[in-house]
Order: C-alpha cells, then sequence, then structure tokens
C-alpha cells in the first residue's frame, strides 16, 4: 500500500507493508462499502486522530501538573527571578 502523506508545501510517499488480516480491515473501511474514498483518506484520518489523543494526553498531564501545584500550600512556593526560570528550564 502506498500512502501520501501532505506536509506544507510538500508531499511525502510511504510504503506500508500489512497482513492479510489488517490489509482486509483497510479494504472494509474503503471505497462504496466503507466511510473512505481511499487507503490515503483513511490513513490521513488515523494519524490526525492519533495526533489529537496525543496532544489531549499532553493536555490532560499539565492540567494534573498544574492542579497538583495550585494545590499545595503557599509555604512550599520558592521565589524565582525570570533569569532562574530561564536557566531551570534548559536542562
Amino acid at each position: 500500500m502506498r500512502v501520501k502523506a501532505a506536509m506544507p508545501s510538500t508531499h511525502t510517499t510511504m510504503t506500508v507493508h500489512l497482513n492479510e488480516a489488517l490489509s482486509d480491515f483497510v479494504a472494509t473501511n474503503v471505497g462504496e462499502s466503507g466511510t473512505y474514498d481511499n487507503v490515503s483518506e483513511y490513513v490521513r484520518d488515523l494519524i490526525r486522530r492519533d495526533k489529537d489523543r496525543a496532544e489531549q494526553l499532553a493536555f490532560e498531564r499539565l492540567k494534573t501538573e498544574l492542579a497538583h501545584a495550585f494545590a499545595a500550600p503557599e509555604s512550599s512556593y520558592q521565589a524565582l527571578t525570570a533569569a532562574e526560570v530561564i536557566a531551570r528550564n534548559k536542562v
């Protein structure tokens, strides 16, 4: 199967090898009987969904970290200068 992935001003062609079971599954989702017109459209949608899922997980982790930080007692906070924050985040 050959998949073209659109990128800003360029296209990348990828070759994907699928076993028979996966190939059959893709075939049921593409064409007249499927949701997608072609395999490339299906693969692009899967990649977009996976990207959205990964971004949502990262956002949920950030929200959890922020919730813990805001729940901490005021005495646990340490005053830092902007330079100290920048230096700490370079690591």
